[in-house]
């Protein structure tokens, strides 16, 4: 029986693990009556996943647990939030990584009241007629192929505030290149669901650069530094770990563009305030494109 093996069979079952008082309680103080669907929910994630299914249910759990408190649903696709299996390959076992979604970056914003509008796409050959590296004001036009040449992000806050983020096909592949050992080895969710993925890290970045993180909007401070940990449970407090493989971690903000200005909109209408993310149905705000 090799060592992978031998440490996890002595370890109980994620459904034996969430059926202990402990466990339950701690999700019943976060999520109240939503607690045992999302319960349901980790358990069906981590059972549809074989190389989740194999991780320390531990991680399972403290990964649940943070995207619990973030109140968002981990249902693969739907795309707010993720629970993804690495392997640590100083402990020689296998963990569960907590990673954020696009579409759980624009949840918390919107859910902060200061965000008029927030938005993420790819951008297709010729939507871009020109960039003014000045204002960071982007010109759109025509789609003249079907190939993705980049990504962008935008936001507008209450106050009238705007940035916008463009990243190109070429940096967001050298970014999972960077970043995620499983992209390199030929699977993981930068293989799977690369636009996805690369609509996360220019949003991600965005936000990190030019969002509101105070006090008052800890969920997305919170966010922002866990994405792409495996979640330690230390005395009942969730603390990020990137020791060994790391997918998109704090440390690739210093990367962005920071010389964007504030900006007038050009081409792309603001959604109302109103407009929100549905975590039922995974509808969110109208997005650049298509």
């Amino acid at each position: 029986m090799g060592e992978v093996t031998k440490a996890q069979s002595q370890t109980p079952s994620l459904k034996t693990m969430v059926s202990s008082e402990s466990v339950k309680k701690r999700f019943n103080e976060i999520l109240g009556k939503k607690s045992a669907a999302f319960v349901s929910s980790l358990i069906s994630v981590s059972n549809n996943n074989e190389l989740l299914s194999k991780a320390d249910p531990t991680t399972v759990i403290t990964a649940g647990v943070m995207a619990a408190t973030l109140d968002l649903p981990i249902n693969q696709n739907l795309g707010f939030a993720y629970i993804v299996p690495f392997y640590n390959s100083k402990k020689k076992i296998n963990e569960a990584q907590f990673q954020m979604g696009y579409k759980g970056y624009i949840q918390l914003a919107m859910r902060t009241g200061q965000y008029k509008t927030i938005n993420a796409s790819e951008i297709y050959e010729g939507e871009i007629k020109h960039h003014n590296k000045l204002t960071g004001e982007f010109e759109l036009g025509e789609r003249t192929g079907d190939n993705v040449v980049g990504y962008i992000a935008y936001f507008k806050l209450i106050n009238g505030f705007e940035k916008y983020l463009y990243m190109s096909k070429e940096d967001a592949e050298a970014h999972a290149i960077k970043y995620s050992q499983t992209y390199k080895r030929g699977f993981g969710l930068w293989k799977t669901d690369f636009d996805a993925m690369a609509i996360k890290t220019v949003l991600k970045r965005l936000l990190s650069k030019y969002g509101i993180l105070s006090v008052e909007m800890q969920s997305m401070a919170n966010a922002i530094s866990v994405d792409g940990a495996v979640i330690r449970d230390n005395n009942g407090e969730l603390t990020p770990d990137f020791e060994g493989e790391t997918i998109d971690v704090q440390s690739d903000v210093a990367e962005t563009i920071a010389n964007n200005a504030n900006s007038e909109a050009i081409d792309i209408e603001p959604g109302p305030a109103s407009e929100f993310v549905n975590p039922e149905t995974g509808e969110v705000v109208k997005m650049f494109g298509d």
